[in-house]
């Protein structure tokens, strides 16, 4: 008869799901390689003591890494409070009573011969669900997988952080380069403005050049406080990612940008997928929906479970340890699902649609990392052909300065010439460092597309 009822019980039953079949690589186009995946410490090989102890102080006082670390510490503990719940129980009580017997009620106390009494009971009971569909083992693993999904989202978050600081960082040494550029234009500004006045006040040019002469350096001086407001603006930023306030970051030097390889990795279209850690963790968020999944499925079998009591009871507290006061008890049970309104199966069918979505967000992070180094990659050969085309103009320009420098020693001209080819000039170093700048950001950004030296293999026990 029990089996009769186990097996009405099970009939509704949901058959075997499908395994799910995840994406095992990127979709990125055939490139050459050639270089190198980023080491963990990838921001070191940008030979920058200030910027290592930026990282350092990033990864340990950083507040959106402590979130993402207590968010890891909060998935550990439920693998602990699912593994405890799994297990075998064991619960020791004992309590004392003292109770009036009613004149009126089944057993007056005339015939019993008292009136007050005392109880005292004291048990150890044990008790054991059998784990024969494996519903408990699939919620166990099901939070071991979420704790690995919320380690690689700390690895993301540590990956995020330290590519903001660095870019940060070199954003405020190119901001510092450029100032000195836009310095240097102001003086030759200033110093073409003086002779237009002199050449004014002798009456040779009309009172326009010191309108024009104002306008420029006006324009200079312009240029010069957006570049100091930028680079003030990036020291904020950078004592918010870092958690600090600006007073208490290392003191920044001046410092000329480091030259980048921007190199792409052999067989980047199927290392990827074990080494950006945001794919990792929606991999082991699939794998905990569908361990969810099973334990929902298991739902539809019956639980068996036995439970044993060892204890004493008393009237008389004196006798409560005496051999005659001891109540074992030894007990089974057995709980079959057999109507619930449908509980079971919209349960199981909340965990399907958990699945289905764990799979298309893997899905979509897998396109968004592909993405993010198509984009870095392009950004960088971009990059390149508008630098070897810049570096032209520069050479251009400084062929012009000299001719225009050789004119004034010949006394061919006024010095006009000569500043007016040295503006030009220091137009196109700073469109120069510009280019520079951002094929270092498009490599930080590379080196993050790329994982940031993080692999799959790092996991928590």
């Amino acid at each position: 008869m029990m089996l009769g009822l186990a097996l009405g019980a099970c009939a509704g039953m949901p058959p075997q799901p499908k395994p799910v079949e995840l994406v095992t690589e990127a979709p990125l186009p055939e490139w050459p390689g050639g270089g190198s995946w980023p080491a963990p410490q990838w921001w070191q090989t940008y030979q920058d003591p200030t910027l290592d102890r930026l990282v350092d102080l990033a990864l340990e006082y950083s507040p959106t890494l402590a979130s993402a670390h207590r968010r890891f510490q909060a998935a550990h503990q439920s693998v602990r409070v699912a593994s405890a719940a799994s297990g075998a129980q064991l619960q020791a009580s004992g309590d004392m009573t003292r109770e009036r017997l009613s004149e009126n009620g089944l057993f007056p106390p005339q015939l019993l011969g008292f009136t007050w009494y005392n109880m005292a009971d004291l048990g150890l009971q044990a008790s054991y669900t059998f784990d024969w569909w494996g519903k408990q083992r699939d919620a166990v693993e099901a939070a071991m997988d979420g704790a690995h999904a919320s380690q690689a989202d700390r690895n993301a978050a540590a990956l995020v952080l330290a590519s903001s600081v660095a870019d940060t960082y070199f954003g405020w040494q190119a901001d510092q380069s450029r100032l000195a550029l836009a310095r240097e234009r102001e003086a030759t500004v200033a110093r073409e403005g003086a002779i237009s006045a002199a050449r004014i006040g002798a009456q040779l040019d009309a009172r326009d050049e010191e309108q024009r002469a104002g306008a420029a350096l006006a324009a200079a001086r312009e240029q010069i406080a957006l570049l100091e407001g930028s680079a003030s603006l990036r020291i904020v930023v950078l004592a918010a990612l870092i958690g600090r306030a600006p007073a208490e970051l290392p003191p920044l030097v001046p410092k000329a940008l480091p030259a980048i390889s921007g190199t792409l990795p052999d067989d980047v279209r199927l290392d990827l997928i074990a080494r950006r850690a945001d794919i990792t963790a929606s991999r082991w968020r699939v794998l905990a929906t569908q361990k969810n999944r099973e334990a929902a499925r298991a739902e539809f079998f019956p639980d068996v479970s036995v439970s044993a009591l060892v204890g004493v009871q008393s009237i008389d507290v004196t006798t409560l340890l005496n051999y005659g006061s001891r109540v074992p008890a030894l007990s089974g049970a057995v709980h079959l699902p057999l109507f619930d309104s449908g509980r079971l199966k919209a349960r199981y069918g909340a965990s399907q649609a958990a699945v289905d979505s764990a799979v298309a967000e893997y899905r979509e992070t897998v396109v968004g990392a592909a993405r993010d180094v198509a984009t870095q990659v392009s950004t960088l050969a971009q990059i390149a052909a508008r630098r070897t085309q810049r570096a032209i103009e520069l050479e251009a320009a400084r062929q012009l300065e000299a001719s225009a420098a050789a004119r004034v020693r010949q006394g061919v001209t006024d010095s006009r010439i000569e500043l007016s080819a040295t503006e030009s000039l220091i137009e196109q170093q700073d469109a120069l460092l510009q280019l520079d700048a951002a094929a270092l950001s498009a490599d930080i950004g590379l080196k993050r597309a790329l994982g940031g030296g993080y692999q799959r293999t790092q996991t928590t026990p």
